[in-house]
């Protein structure tokens, strides 16, 4: 098997943004015919011009290691692990952000969605689910969705799993992921109904996950959080996920059932 070169790379990025040649260098402010030679491998791009590219592209950042690597040149973007002493301002950010959530349940995870972090609040989703799936990593999309997870209680089933798996769908048509594309078949196969779109009722701003707890019916809205200004790849996979309450009656449960430490 033929080793991809940094203009395969380009090209499939560009035909995933479903952009033309002329449209991208347009946008790049170079010539149809250099970018054509880069992805012909008839021309040696500066690293420069790959990180060009790649911006205009919005490649992630461990895809644009790839392209580099590829094209002969050091990575740019490192990798640390979220445990390092570099990482301790990254890692007391997100913990300030899910305590500051608490009673509302919140979680990290990377771009697996295996959780890295969460607050006091997750306990409640995580009551009656089989031990086997908190084993680590433990992986949010496995346990939403998995007949031991949450899915017996979610009301609303077809309607969320729709929900996550266009989720999970955009997330690899960005970045083109194989463990993603796993990850989404292994979904796709539990029991659970045939998916919905995802989308909202007339009355309804975003799609609810809707649970039912010790007789409760609960209801929650989510919400994404990302870093802004990420310069390394762990930073740029971490996503903040918190679940707010939907209605009076699962704000109420929130503040019984989750203690909140005094400052």
């Amino acid at each position: 098997m033929r080793t991809q070169t940094a203009g395969d790379l380009l090209r499939h990025w560009r035909t995933t943004r479903r952009l033309s040649q002329l449209e991208l260098a347009g946008r790049a402010e170079t010539s149809t015919r250099h970018l054509s030679f880069i992805e012909t491998g008839r021309a040696t791009p500066s690293r420069q011009m790959l990180l060009h590219l790649s911006d205009e592209l919005e490649i992630p950042l461990r895809e644009r290691n790839r392209m580099l690597l590829a094209a002969g040149y050091a990575p740019v973007y490192t990798e640390p692990e979220l445990d390092t002493p570099a990482m301790e301002p990254v890692r007391n950010a997100v913990r300030q952000i899910l305590t500051g959530y608490e009673p509302h349940p919140a979680l990290a995870v990377d771009a697996g969605w295996n959780m890295i972090d969460a607050n006091a609040g997750i306990a409640l989703f995580l009551e009656g689910v089989d031990p086997r799936l908190l084993e680590g990593p433990v992986n949010a999309l496995r346990l939403s969705l998995h007949p031991g997870g949450l899915a017996p209680r979610i009301i609303n089933l077809p309607e969320w799993r729709g929900h996550l798996f266009e989720r999970l769908q955009r997330q690899i048509d960005v970045s083109g992921a194989p463990e993603l594309i796993a990850l989404l078949q292994e979904l796709r196969a539990y029991p659970g109904g045939e998916e919905s779109p995802g989308l909202p009722e007339p009355d309804q701003a975003v799609v609810p996950l809707r649970l039912r707890l010790d007789g409760h019916d609960l209801a929650f809205l989510s919400i994404t959080t990302v870093f802004g200004t990420p310069m390394n790849v762990t930073v740029a996979e971490i996503a903040l996920e918190a679940f707010f309450p939907a209605d009076a009656a699962t704000a109420t449960l929130l503040r019984e059932r989750i203690a909140v430490p005094a400052d």
